[in-house]
């Protein structure tokens, strides 16, 4: 029988974080999701589940955003405060995988904190947000605005999942957004307006860690060549890697089935290539 994982709170003197942990590796894998409609807490079992086959090698945290959110409230401010929850619970040179906007976090965390991180995988990310990449997310946040949650699901869903899966779960999309509270929307469009000018591009250079960049040729919400410019603007250095799935939708790191896998490998000191 499947232990439920237990929902805990960080705290520093400014703030509060939501986070659940599972494994009992030696290692310490830290994930940090992308923008959701819902929060991820909402999923830890799902996650533990998920990443089952890390819990063996590593002690896996899994972090929200910050409890209390202010109405303006950027990337690099998310970074900062992810990264006191770290120190808060005692955590450095941690394996970082932030997918998304978690990407973009967990960038800001190496640049800004590098004695925090010593591997950081990034997947389906952006190191700068541009205005085409934003109208997609201007939509989303037009319809949270106006609490239209089964909407926003759908177009959220359509928009990170291949056509196929998105259409077989369609009916469970519009059957969640039942349960999204005005309090979850809000959070969603501070959230979301925090990508705007995110641009963090010509600091990449600072991140000396090793890399694995995963994306996927059919994203449709960051494009594939915003992986492909994160790891050309570190300049080809031993130990970045970039790895280009297709047709698995800027969701991969749920779809495909051998990415968790690709992971653990690179963390090993295998290449994630093969």
């Amino acid at each position: 029988m499947t232990e439920h994982v237990q929902i805990k709170t960080a705290k520093w003197d400014s703030g509060e974080m939501e986070y659940f942990r599972f494994g009992r590796g030696k290692e310490t894998l830290v994930i940090v999701p992308g923008l959701s409609v819902q929060s991820v807490m909402r999923s830890a079992d799902a996650v533990a589940q998920a990443y089952k086959a890390l819990t063996d090698n590593y002690t896996i945290y899994v972090f929200d955003r910050r409890k209390d959110l202010p109405a303006a409230y950027s990337v690099r401010n998310m970074a900062e405060d992810t990264a006191s929850a770290f120190r808060a619970l005692g955590l450095r040179q941690v394996n970082l995988f932030g997918a998304s906007q978690g990407g973009m976090i967990s960038m800001e965390i190496a640049v800004r904190c590098p004695e925090l991180v010593k591997k950081l995988v990034l997947g389906s990310t952006s190191a700068c947000v541009t205005e085409g990449q934003f109208a997609l997310i201007e939509k989303w946040i037009q319809l949270a605005e106006d609490g239209d949650a089964a909407a926003l699901y759908s177009a959220f869903g359509e928009a990170l999942y291949p056509e196929a899966l998105y259409n077989a779960a369609r009916e469970l999309l519009i059957e969640l957004a039942k349960s999204v509270t005005d309090e979850e929307l809000r959070r969603f469009v501070v959230m979301a307006k925090a990508l705007k000018g995110f641009h963090i591009t010509d600091e990449l250079t600072k991140i000396s860690c090793p890399v694995l960049v995963i994306g996927d040729e059919d994203d449709r919400v960051l494009g594939a060549e915003a992986s492909r410019e994160i790891a050309d603007r570190m300049g080809g250095r031993p130990g970045v890697e970039l790895y280009m799935y297709d047709g698995c939708g800027h969701a991969v790191y749920d779809t495909a089935p051998d990415y968790k896998e690709r992971i653990a490998r690179f963390l090993s000191g295998q290449a994630a290539l093969e």
